[in-house]
């Protein structure tokens, strides 16, 4: 079943198209990650969700609703975690979580969710005195405190210490485990990487592509390292046919039977086939495939041209979302 379905979804802000034709499937239980640069459109996608923005043509149906006539509905069910958090300094952190699980009318007890953020011990003390990885684990507490069927993570790792980042990571993968679809958005893409199911690329107001990690790797245009270490045979040899195949780009020795191989991910197979029909044994085989920082950059390069299936797979497969503000500062600031 889809949490979340965007239907043709297009935003126009005057002479200004932040969002254009917009069709996505999230399916419950996902973490998605949802990236793109500065005025891509993330924002203005997920303030038509949440209906803080309307959306010009095309249709929005979250949790099973529309998201605009049913939008209190949908917002009682969503938790959101904003990037720039401001807490109410006076008030404590017991507070702010009591305030949350009161507006969602939530049955919980504050103190069950001040533990699952790591802030029992603090929990009497005034937000405002909250370091910044503090203020960020109670502005997720709130957000998990109506038990959420959506939850919405922009920025979660911001000021949170190696230790309070990988606690948040097991926060999500826990809550998706549980049926919670998460909406997971981070300039930090390698705790994207570490968490999410699938990626979702915005630029220019599109979705240019979406899928698995791994299938953005196979249609975009980046290199994987290949280290082989030969067994038996002349590495000149290896080298010299190994240069010939269609998707390697450079071959280089690197060791005294070890030769590394910089190519298309597709090439791989290829590489050590020919090799192996050549009667050149391979003892060891190690890929260093390319990081989401790669595939991130070499999606929004602006010389990019986006390869036609993976674009099929976008609208097919589909996925989205980040968070955002008013309709008047999505027209200005970022789309």
């Amino acid at each position: 079943m889809s949490a979340i379905e965007f239907d043709g979804v297009t935003k126009v802000f005057d002479d200004i198209t932040a969002v254009s034709d917009l069709s996505l499937r999230i399916e419950t239980g996902e973490v998605f990650g949802f990236l793109g640069p500065n005025g891509a459109g993330k924002s203005t996608t997920i303030n038509m969700l949440l209906d803080f923005v309307r959306p010009t043509t095309g249709t929005v149906t979250a949790l099973g609703v529309d998201a605009h006539t049913d939008s209190v509905a949908v917002r009682r069910r969503t938790g959101v975690l904003p990037e720039g958090f401001d807490v109410y300094n006076r008030l404590s952190g017991r507070a702010h979580i009591e305030f949350a699980i009161d507006s969602k009318e939530a049955d919980v007890t504050p103190a069950v969710i001040l533990d699952r953020v790591g802030l029992t011990d603090a929990a009497d003390r005034p937000a405002g005195g909250y370091s910044k990885g503090m203020q960020q684990r109670l502005a997720l507490g709130m957000a998990l405190s109506g038990d959420p069927d959506l939850l919405i993570l922009d920025e979660p790792a911001s000021g949170l210490d190696p230790a309070g980042t990988k606690a948040m990571r097991d926060i999500v993968r826990k809550e998706a485990d549980s049926g919670t679809t998460v909406f997971f958005s981070s300039h930090v893409l390698e705790q994207v990487e570490a968490v999410c199911d699938r990626v979702g690329i915005m630029q220019a107001g599109e979705l240019i592509a979406v899928d698995s990690i791994d299938g953005l790797r196979e249609t975009a245009d980046v290199e994987t390292v290949v280290s082989l270490t030969l067994d038996t045979g002349d590495v000149d040899t290896a080298v010299d046919m190994i240069s010939d195949i269609e998707g390697v780009d450079t071959v280089m020795q690197s060791g005294s039977q070890s030769i590394q191989v910089s190519c298309e991910s597709a090439a791989k197979t290829t590489v050590v086939t020919k090799l192996d029909t050549a009667g050149i044994d391979v003892t060891d085989f190690e890929t260093e495939s390319a990081s989401l920082e790669d595939l991130f950059l070499s999606y929004t390069d602006d010389n990019h041209t986006v390869d036609s299936a993976t674009t099929k797979r976008a609208t097919n497969r589909s996925t989205d979302i980040s968070t955002g503000s008013s309709e008047t500062d999505e027209g200005t600031a970022e789309q």
